[in-house]
């Protein structure tokens, strides 16, 4: 293999990929307004729940109860109702997600002791919002109880009433519960994905459709040295919008970067040599830029969000896919990047995943020279 004609094809590349503009601007473009759109539009975070009350019991144990609610910033009681019909219409229209029914004698239940009624209509149609402010009430209410309890036997018995059990939580790596330090590094592995098999993918498919493949063909170029050569040429640009994507998180979302910056550097090449080949297997695969294009997409883009673990926690999904998520490169690209951005941890932990990363590039690499030389014959 000849450094020489190597460095050759990477210059024809880089100067076709200047005169191309528009290709040029969209490969720089699309990632940045895809970390803003994702980062500030995709949030996991529940707050500010819009709650509807129906207190029938209009006591000063009842106030007390929607005070607890209205004083939370999970919680944002936008009116008062007088029946239950008023809470359905609400949630019928999206208007909102509770609905807090105190019931009729829920002072006297409380104060004596008893088991004091109140309902939760919940807006099941997304379940994971449910599902989270179901916990947030819960939590609520197990406390609005205990202080209630310890209230009414120090009153009686002037005994103190401790809990049995003292929790005290400690949540690492993610203080701040912020749901854009979890998503903002798994979406520079979606958005690397994305920009390098799409810009890669359309090269040779191009040359074919240009005529100007046969041409490159009677040159004593090897199939290596073409698949490297085009390679390196798109490997500035996708290395640019790492570095750009990577800022952008650390210093506009201000996710905690607490890892070694060498080791993430690392990791992204490799993770950029094996997207650039996987689109160049794509291309001479391909003769036509739009099946190029269409296949580029679907191994990249769907993959690399869907299975990945950058959204949707892999342990929830069917063991069937739960298997399939294992030939996904993506996935260890952001296990990786969460494993540096947020814990902070290095190689002796993460060399498992930097070793699927380093066969990843090996193997597309392999496949892809493969593909051309069958294509030379």
């Amino acid at each position: 293999m000849s450094l020489r004609r190597m460095r050759a094809v990477a210059g024809k590349e880089f100067l076709h990929i200047l005169r191309d503009r528009r290709s040029l601007t969209m490969a720089l473009a699309v990632p940045l307004l895809m970390l803003l759109l994702f980062g500030y539009a995709l949030t996991l975070d529940v707050d500010r729940i819009p709650t509807l009350v129906y207190d029938a019991d209009r006591t000063p144990e009842s106030r007390d109860l929607i005070a607890q609610f209205s004083g939370s910033r999970y919680f944002h009681i936008l009116g008062y109702v007088d029946n239950y019909r008023a809470i359905e219409r609400g949630i019928d229209r999206d208007q909102c997600l509770l609905g807090l029914a105190i019931q009729r004698n829920f002072s006297r239940d409380l104060l004596a002791g008893r088991k004091a009624e109140v309902q939760l209509i919940f807006d099941g149609s997304d379940s994971n919002t449910a599902s989270i402010a179901k916990g947030y009430t819960d939590a609520m209410l197990e406390a609005y109880g205990g202080r209630i309890r310890a209230k009414e036997m120090n009153r009686r018995g002037g005994a103190k009433l401790d809990p049995p059990v003292d929790a005290r939580l400690r949540v690492l790596y993610n203080s701040e519960l912020e749901s854009k330090n979890y998503i903002v590094p798994g979406l520079i592995s979606v958005i690397m994905a994305i920009i390098s098999a799409l810009i890669t993918s359309l090269t040779i498919a191009r040359e074919w459709e240009m005529g100007t493949m046969e041409q490159l063909l009677s040159t004593p170029l090897r199939p290596a040295e073409v698949v490297l050569g085009k390679a390196s040429a798109f490997f500035s640009i996708g290395f640019l919008d790492t570095l750009v994507s990577i800022a952008l998180g650390v210093w506009l979302f201000r996710v905690p970067l607490r890892g070694s910056m060498l080791l993430l550097m690392a990791a992204s090449c490799l993770f950029l040599i094996g997207s650039l080949c996987q689109g160049i297997l794509i291309s001479a695969a391909a003769r036509t830029q739009l099946l190029a294009y269409q296949m580029g997409l679907l191994s990249s883009f769907l993959p690399a969000f869907l299975l990945s673990g950058f959204v949707y926690s892999i342990e929830n999904m069917p063991k069937v896919i739960q298997a399939l998520t294992f030939i996904i490169p993506a996935r260890y690209f952001v296990s990786l990047l969460k494993g540096v951005f947020l814990k902070g941890v290095g190689f002796q932990v993460l060399w498992v995943e930097l070793a699927f990363l380093f066969a990843y590039a090996a193997l597309v690499l392999f496949f892809a020279t493969k593909k051309l030389r069958q294509k030379v014959a």
